[in-house]
């Protein structure tokens, strides 16, 4: 199971009840230092401002002009049905659906696919395998409380968006030291002392930005291991495959440009782009579909789930190291630049 991926702390016992982020007896958050809470913040390239009590608990837009269309009530304020009990769409995906490493990235895809996957938490056929991933079971929560009104809504705002790809991929040896703050890698130091071992670490840029005031373009650095774009890319494009005496010995894996194009940019309205997605999202939900947890009502999902049933930990890392660093614009993905330490 690749733990890296779903930036849990403290994993719960068999018995213990799913965790629910924002459900009613969840604590309450930290509190302000009142200096902060009434001052005014600005984040780069926006001209509005917002206070730390404006921006805890809502959905903080600095840039409306990034999204076409005006926040519907479930974006801004969640399921009707949940009241003051509930939480935004946009409090997690933020307010054009970029999202983040913990979560996933709505903007940009296709309102069928967006709808197919509401549906499958409403229905129990998507969670996650990790019962401490609390923001999935969040998302169980939110499904069923929503209404097909309210589905409609969020998947026609999100589509809208143009999707901006937000990681960068750097190959190292070393990583910065981490704590884990809501299902997320946060450094406490900037110099890289720890070995990154047999993992991905993913990492806000800048965490004020990031996590104090929520910036919907935000950026993110994917720390992989040395050498792992080179063997994801073979495994991404070939499945493994290789050729020994003439003669074409087949990988472990299934190409993923077989279905999901030759550009890795998905094929609409079904098949998700995977160009510069993040690969925390990217692993977990290999880890999930392996593992059954997301079953989903899609046909085609029992050939992803034959397609990366004999991935091992080591191949998911690569596969989806190589797949956030690949462009998301412009001609389909040559030669690739990336960063190594």
């Amino acid at each position: 199971m690749p733990l890296w991926a779903y930036g849990v702390a403290e994993r719960p016992n068999p018995a213990d009840p799913q965790a629910v982020q924002g459900a009613p007896d969840a604590p309450p958050p930290a509190p302000i230092p009142p200096a902060e809470a009434t001052r005014k913040r600005r984040v780069e390239g926006s001209p509005l401002t917002f206070t730390r009590l404006e921006i805890r608990g809502n959905v903080v837009d600095w840039f409306p002009d990034d999204h076409p269309n005006p926040m519907p009530s479930i974006i801004k304020r969640g399921p009707a049905a949940l009241g003051s009990t509930g939480r935004p769409c946009g409090t997690c995906h933020l307010s054009d659906g970029s999202g983040r490493p913990e979560n996933a990235s709505p903007a940009g895809l296709s309102a069928k696919y967006i709808l197919r996957q509401l549906n499958d938490f409403r229905n129990g056929l998507r969670h996650s395998v990790e019962p401490g991933k609390g923001n999935s079971n969040t998302m169980v929560m939110l499904a069923k409380a929503m209404t097909d009104e309210e589905m409609k809504q969020a998947a026609d705002y999100f589509s809208a968006v143009t999707w901006r790809p937000h990681v960068t991929v750097i190959e190292t040896n070393l990583v910065p030291a981490t704590r884990i703050q809501g299902e997320l890698f946060i450094p406490i130091a900037k110099k890289p002392t720890e070995p990154i071992g047999n993992r991905i670490v993913e990492v806000p840029t800048d965490v004020e930005v990031n996590q104090v005031l929520r910036s919907s373009r935000g950026t993110w650095i994917a720390y992989v291991p040395v050498g792992a774009i080179a063997r994801g890319k073979n495994l991404v494009t070939t499945g493994g495959s290789s050729i020994v005496n003439n003669q074409i010995v087949l990988g472990r894996a299934t190409a993923c440009t077989t279905c999901h194009g030759a550009d890795l940019r998905g094929m609409a309205p079904d098949i998700p782009p995977l160009a510069g997605r993040s690969p925390s999202y990217l692993a977990r939900e290999i880890f999930d579909i392996q593992q059954g947890t997301r079953a989903g009502s899609y046909p085609l999902l029992p050939l992803m789930k034959k397609a990366v049933e004999k991935l091992t930990a080591e191949d998911v890392i690569d596969i989806t190291a190589y797949l956030a660093s690949l462009p998301v614009a412009g001609p389909a993905p040559g030669n690739l630049t990336l960063t190594r330490r």
